[in-house]
């Protein structure tokens, strides 16, 4: 369960620099010497030796890695794979190896719902169940528009999946997942009152896209814009069965090697796009000059979202607007199963970066914001005006760790929380048992027992999971609301033997 929530951590981050003093060993070697300027940097197609050192600890033959572009002006002035594609037959990353790029697909899916916007086929104001009439009739309707900037409230599909009983290996069908959505009686909070990272609600806009058009996202965006951008090696992936040439294999370090690590999940909209760093330089064009689309839709796609409040959030279409070291950027990371993607773009200068990864525990936000330092230092303002880091300012993702308190192993007055709690949101009973001496422990579904630990009086924690009990009656509470992440005040019911308690 732990590991379905930890998935959520895909992060709009355009991109983090403080990489650059401590992420890559023998870097700071090489930049000793004195960085190049672009001007001087080798144009030919291979990077400069700045850069391999930067993927130097992702380059060997005994391990998957990263393909890496620079763009200048449209034109990819760079590029180089690291590491192995695929280690059962040895096979290395290239520019034209294929990769799942995790949340950097949600650019894709806002460039569909900005195309079909611009058309006149859909409102963004538009509450979402003028699209969707199954979704869930909220007093406070969210608008696509929400759904775009994450300000929705709408809880994340995954971690509702997981807070089911799921397990992250488990399989379910987006029937489930749409299912699952339309059970919500509650928001997060009040659309526009906030913004907090959902991938349901991009999965939604798929959902949508699909509905107005009468083709999957898939075929929209091959039709409208992958294939007139010529992005031939590039697709929403809804099919995990399917055969994708030069397909690089996602992997997960072990302690003796590393293991196969991709999903059996057909889910598009949120991730799912697969593509290449030679196809990337076409997209990264046109989020310049809208040669499809327009540019109202560059325009667009760049707006960022406004609160309620009206504040104006970094987070636009699909991408998020930063800063590093004094230059403007626009990027978003991904992070799914064993990959790992960034892309950032540096408006100001011309220049892009991306990175696509078959590896998990690389960030690759911070190893193209260390390469564009080097093509950039010079435009760039020194890291102490910068802050000690120099790390960009970005959009929140929302954190999945709890606040920092120590609990006790020791649960006080423990028989006033145990017995068994159902949600109807989640269609999903959670056992609560005794465990040990005097702990407690809850069990759901396919989830191995997780251990519980008191917090305060009536509160209790368990990895990301927060219990909030109230309601006590004859010596046992009668409810609890549970926090995880971005999913948020979900109410479960004490149930007694034969009634919802057998549910799993």
């Amino acid at each position: 369960m732990a590991a379905a929530l930890a998935a959520q951590g895909d992060s709009p981050a355009p991109c983090r620099s403080r990489c650059r003093r401590v992420l890559v060993p023998g870097l700071l070697a090489v930049l000793a010497t004195g960085c190049a300027a672009p001007d001087q940097l080798d144009r030919t197609g291979s990077l400069p030796a700045a850069v391999d050192a930067i993927f130097a600890e992702y380059a060997g033959a005994d391990g998957p890695g990263c393909s890496v572009g620079v763009i200048q002006d449209g034109r990819l002035i760079g590029s180089e794979g690291y590491g192995m594609a695929n280690l059962d037959h040895g096979i290395r990353n290239s520019p034209a190896t294929v990769f799942r790029t995790g949340s950097v697909a949600k650019q894709f899916t806002a460039g569909t719902i900005a195309l079909l916007a611009l058309r006149g086929d859909l409102v963004l104001d538009a509450p979402v169940r003028r699209y969707l009439p199954d979704f869930p009739d909220h007093p406070d309707p969210p608008t696509v528009r929400h759904l775009v900037h994450h300000t929705s409230g709408v809880r994340d599909y995954i971690g509702l999946m997981s807070l089911a009983g799921n397990r992250s290996q488990d399989y379910f069908t987006n029937d489930e997942v749409i299912a699952a959505i339309n059970r919500q009686r509650e928001l997060n909070f009040e659309p526009g009152a906030e913004y907090l990272y959902s991938n349901a609600g991009y999965f939604l806009l798929g959902q949508i896209v699909a509905a107005v058009s009468g083709q999957s996202l898939r075929e929209f965006a091959r039709t409208h814009l992958f294939d007139p951008l010529g992005m031939r090696h590039t697709h929403f992936h809804d099919d995990h069965n399917e055969v994708v040439a030069r397909r690089a294999t996602g992997y997960s370090p072990t302690d003796d090697g590393f293991r196969i690590n991709v999903t059996t999940l057909d889910m598009v909209g949120d991730g799912g796009v697969f593509t290449t760093v030679e196809d990337w330089v076409a997209w990264d064009s046109n989020l310049e000059t809208g040669a499809v689309g327009g540019p109202d839709w560059v325009a667009l796609m760049h707006q960022r979202g406004v609160l309620n409040s009206g504040d104006t959030i970094p987070y636009a279409f699909g991408i998020a607007h930063g800063e590093h070291r004094g230059l403007a950027t626009v990027g978003h990371g991904g992070a799914w199963v064993g990959y790992r993607a960034g892309m950032t773009r540096y408006p100001e200068t011309g220049y892009s970066f991306v990175a696509l990864c078959n590896r998990s525990q690389i960030d690759p936000m911070g190893l193209i914001a260390a390469t564009a330092e080097v093509y950039l230092e010079d435009r760039m303002a020194p890291v102490e005006e910068a802050g000690e880091s120099g790390e960009a300012t970005a959009a929140s993702t929302g954190s999945e760790e709890a606040d920092r308190v120590e609990p006790s192993e020791e649960v006080a007055g423990r028989d006033r929380y145990g017995g068994s709690y159902y949600s109807p949101e989640l269609d999903v009973t959670y056992h609560i048992r005794a465990a040990g001496a005097e702990g407690l422990s809850v069990a759901a579904g396919r989830w191995d027992p997780i251990t519980l630990a008191q917090v305060d009086d009536g509160v209790l924690r368990g990895g990301v999971l927060t219990f909030r009990f109230g309601n006590l009656a004859a010596g046992r509470f009668s409810s609890f609301m549970l926090d995880a992440g971005r999913v948020k005040n979900l109410r479960f019911t004490r149930v007694e033997s034969g009634d919802r308690a057998g549910r799993m």
